[in-house]
């Protein structure tokens, strides 16, 4: 783990003590996203309700930048240019990304899905049709019980892909299906979703650090 890295994730804690307990698992899901962004592979995320919003919140925050700049690499930027004004204006405006797909979205493939097939096998299908081996699954359940979420799970198991999970409690069905599972604490589905945001502001933040710091 890189030491900027690591002083982050202590600052976290310190904001935010009850975080301390599963701050293993965090560096451990920062340093997953890593080594799959590094070797060229892309993130999917799913979750349900609240969990699907968090989805959808940080594919936003991979996608384009999120706290650093992220000029486009000079080559593209070239092949942009030689297109004419247009192309040149593309260059200096677009960004680098870090590729994140939400599978909570979708509407025509999840209403013909869940009418056709079985609602729960949607994020599954989703993850057969958009998964590689190498990528990353972020599953999010409060209570990791959501079986559409833990299907998911299994799904990307078969294709070789990291599991994280971000849930609560002891993780419930979702954490063994894990190769890292963050659970935080809270007696409430609200409460645990409010420590859900810090924590993948974080791995949001740890992981542009390392691809766009300084």
């Amino acid at each position: 783990m890189s030491q900027p890295g690591c002083e982050a994730l202590d600052a976290l804690v310190h904001e935010y003590p009850s975080l301390g307990q599963c701050a293993a698992e965090i560096g451990a899901a920062r340093d997953a996203l890593i080594a799959a962004y590094e070797d060229g592979c892309k993130l999917l995320l799913c979750g349900n309700g609240g969990s699907a919003a968090d989805c959808e919140h940080i594919a936003g925050e991979l996608l384009k930048g999120f706290e650093r700049s992220r000029p486009l690499r000079a080559e593209l930027r070239s092949a942009l240019a030689a297109q004419g004004p247009e192309g040149e204006a593309l260059a200096r405006r677009l960004q680098q990304a870090l590729p994140a797909i939400s599978l909570t979205g979708h509407p025509s493939f999840t209403s013909a899905w869940a009418n056709d097939v079985d609602p729960n096998l949607g994020f599954a299908q989703l993850v057969v049709a958009l998964g590689n081996a190498g990528d990353v699954l972020l599953a999010i359940s409060t209570s990791g019980e959501a079986r559409n979420v833990t299907l998911a799970a299994c799904a990307a198991r078969a294709l070789g892909m990291t599991v994280i999970g971000l849930s609560g409690g002891d993780g419930g069905a979702l954490a063994p299906l894990c190769d890292v599972c963050v659970t935080l604490p809270g007696g409430s589905v609200a409460e645990i979703q409010e420590l859900h945001r810090p924590a993948y502001h974080y791995l949001c933040r740890a992981v542009e650090a390392h691809f766009f710091g300084e």
